[in-house]
């Protein structure tokens, strides 16, 4: 560990002292939270960019960063419009492990992938007040219960390319096990940068049953300064489970920020595994898409938690982010960009031919509204599929080949199973 951190150290001053990709100079993540100030994050690539056509759905992979950089370019630069202060590399499962599994043969390999979402992040970044964070996530190494030394060895490899690149600090996200996030922070502290450490949980905690206080009060011990969650459940679930969090640091007189980057689904439906569990996973979520006003009611919701980082997920588009960065534009002092074509609460409904939709062109009118999905014969829940398994079981077990035949006749009977008992 110590070896491989003083490389990437020197990895890092090399890059300083060459001015490789350097950005001019700005307030660091930590700096900017120690001083109040309010850090808004972007979205969420992965489903963004499988709807537009360059993202697989099922392996979920970043390669786009290569194979079609204009698209993630353009991501990024709609979010920086949007307020956000993150440019985060979307680096999304772009470990080695996963970009081989389960039968994606990619002529790519990770470090291309992370290398280029690097220079993309920073591209962009560079055009506005934002900061590039680097990223990994959970691997499917762990789920199939392999060594400390092996997960550890995939982070690594990742953090050598963001301390390359000289990102400006670092996030573990998407993780459902603490203990793997602990490994991640714990690999990622070694490179001197700031670590965020962020858990796809809800209020019932990780899937080994360890509470949100619990987990953060580890990952803070573990050496993250920013903690909380994001993914797998809706805004206002994902703020009640770091406040938890919040409240478990404070009692343990520990210190550290709070982030939130959530789902734009409403998830009341949802068990411990949140979304994913879900019957409309992943290509019929849209009947429960937030809409901009209800991502005014979460950013201050998350401002009046504590929470200082405050992001987005899958599900959130640009617009969502204009949302938040317009609720809580009195506190930042700044309107983003964006906001040049909207007017605020639909203010610009004003200039609608139409008399009755000007009658729309009020903040009380919004705030109010209760949006039918259109959808008669549909209900307004879902029965989640609780299958009940996490790592170490059997099921799973990742490996390169493809999902076989057979493998495809037990996943069928384990679901018929699991809605008989649902």
């Amino acid at each position: 560990m110590a070896n491989r951190g003083l490389r990437c150290y020197q990895v890092l001053c090399a890059a300083t002292e060459t001015g490789e990709k350097m950005a001019p100079t700005k307030k660091g993540i930590l700096e900017r939270l120690n001083a109040g100030e309010i850090v808004i994050g972007d979205g969420g690539f992965v489903f963004a960019l499988e709807k537009r056509g360059y993202v697989k759905a099922g392996p979920w992979t970043p390669e786009a960063t290569v194979t079609h950089p204009e698209a993630v370019r353009q991501l990024h630069r709609e979010f920086l419009r949007a307020g956000a202060n993150v440019m985060q590399a979307f680096t999304f499962y772009a470990s080695d492990d996963k970009l081989e599994n389960r039968g994606q043969t990619l002529k790519i390999t990770g470090t291309q992938v992370n290398e280029a979402a690097c220079d993309l992040a920073r591209e962009v970044a560079n055009e506005g007040d934002a900061l590039v964070a680097g990223g990994v996530c959970q691997t499917p190494s762990y789920l199939s219960c392999k060594s400390e030394t092996e997960v550890k060895a995939i982070f690594k490899k990742q953090l050598e390319v963001f301390a390359k690149k000289n990102v400006d600090f670092l996030i573990a996200e998407y993780f459902e096990h603490v203990e793997e996030a602990e490994w991640a922070v714990q690999v990622l502290k070694t490179s001197g940068k700031p670590v965020a450490a962020s858990l796809c949980i809800g209020p019932e905690g990780d899937m080994h049953g360890v509470s949100p206080g619990e987990c953060a009060v580890r990952l803070v011990k573990a050496g993250a300064q920013i903690v909380g969650v994001n993914c797998h459940f809706d805004p206002l679930t994902c703020v009640k489970a770091v406040k938890m969090m919040k409240e478990a640091v404070e009692k343990a007189g520990l210190k550290a920020h709070y982030m939130v980057q959530p789902l734009a689904y409403h998830t009341p439906d949802c068990n411990c595994q949140g979304f994913i569990d879900l019957p409309e996973f992943p290509f019929a979520l849209e009947p429960r898409i937030l809409s901009r006003w209800d991502m005014h009611k979460y950013a201050r919701e998350a401002y009046k938690a504590g929470i200082r980082y405050i992001g987005g997920c899958c599900g959130f588009e640009p617009y969502h982010i204009r949302a938040v960065a317009e609720e809580l534009a009195s506190e930042r002092g700044i309107i983003p960009p964006g906001s040049e074509k909207h007017g605020m609460w639909g203010a610009a409904l004003e200039m609608h031919t139409k008399p009755w939709v000007r009658a729309r062109a009020r903040r009380d009118y919004w705030e109010n509204i209760k949006p039918a999905s259109g959808r008669p014969l549909c209900p307004s829940l879902s029965t989640p599929e609780g299958w009940g398994v996490t790592k170490g079981h059997a099921d799973l077990l990742q490996h390169k080949e493809a999902t076989s035949t057979q493998e495809m006749k037990h996943v069928l009977e384990m679901q018929k199973k699991a809605k008989s008992f649902a």
